[in-house]
């Protein structure tokens, strides 16, 4: 039983493996129509072939785009999925008919969560949290910047971040759009940092979260 359990999960990870998920808004580093755009953004963490691996933090990728964000402003997040067309890309697509919808690999949904790092992934704050049915590109994802953070400018360091922990793959995923946020003087990061998800190669898996108590987290 154990071996055919194992079997199912191989047997998935091999026919899910060109359909993934990725950030689309705010465009993160290695993210499409970016110049380190590869195909593989859209792949796990540890994830790894003839000519990448994807690593922990941000892909693995270097510094991107960057986006002009604002303490107390809602981003309208997207999602990328693998099959979507250019035209699907351009203007967020509507919800229709399961026999009319481009293929995603939602991986039975899960928990995605958005925080903030002001030191290039080294530290992460959480600011936004979906459960259940997220990711899914055929929706917005609304998340807010709490209104009272620092400002943050400094090159390189400062992080929007996406990443969402499986619910029916041992998969971690983890994007970085690089950003300016324009905060409060004398402001103040959430205390609470998000879940680090290591799935080892035995499917076990080791899970570090920090344990502290939730400031201006949206959990959805």
């Amino acid at each position: 039983m154990k071996f055919a359990s194992t079997l199912l999960v191989l047997v998935s990870l091999v026919a899910s493996a060109t359909a993934h998920m990725a950030l689309l808004y705010p465009t993160p580093r290695g993210g499409y129509g970016t110049k380190q755009y590869n195909g593989r953004v859209h792949t796990w963490i540890g994830y790894k072939d003839s000519k990448w691996t994807q690593r922990f933090p941000c892909g693995g990728y270097a510094p991107g785009p960057i986006t002009k964000m604002k303490a107390g402003q809602t981003i309208p997040v997207r999602f990328l999925a693998s099959t979507m067309t250019a035209k699907q890309i351009k203007t967020q697509p509507k919800p229709t008919s399961a026999s009319k919808q481009f293929s995603q690999a939602r991986h039975g949904g899960g928990t995605c969560e958005f925080s903030l790092s002001y030191d290039g992934g080294k530290t992460y704050h959480l600011i936004g949290r979906y459960t259940k049915t997220c990711p899914d590109a055929y929706y917005e994802w609304p998340v807010k910047i709490p209104k009272n953070v620092p400002s943050c400018t400094k090159k390189d360091q400062c992080l929007f971040v996406w990443s969402w922990t499986a619910n029916i793959l041992p998969q971690y995923y983890h994007n970085c759009a690089d950003i300016t946020l324009t905060g409060v003087k004398g402001g103040k990061l959430p205390s609470k940092s998000i879940a680090i998800v290591d799935f080892k190669a035995s499917l076990q898996t080791a899970c570090k979260t920090n344990q502290v108590k939730t400031e201006n987290v949206q959990t959805l």
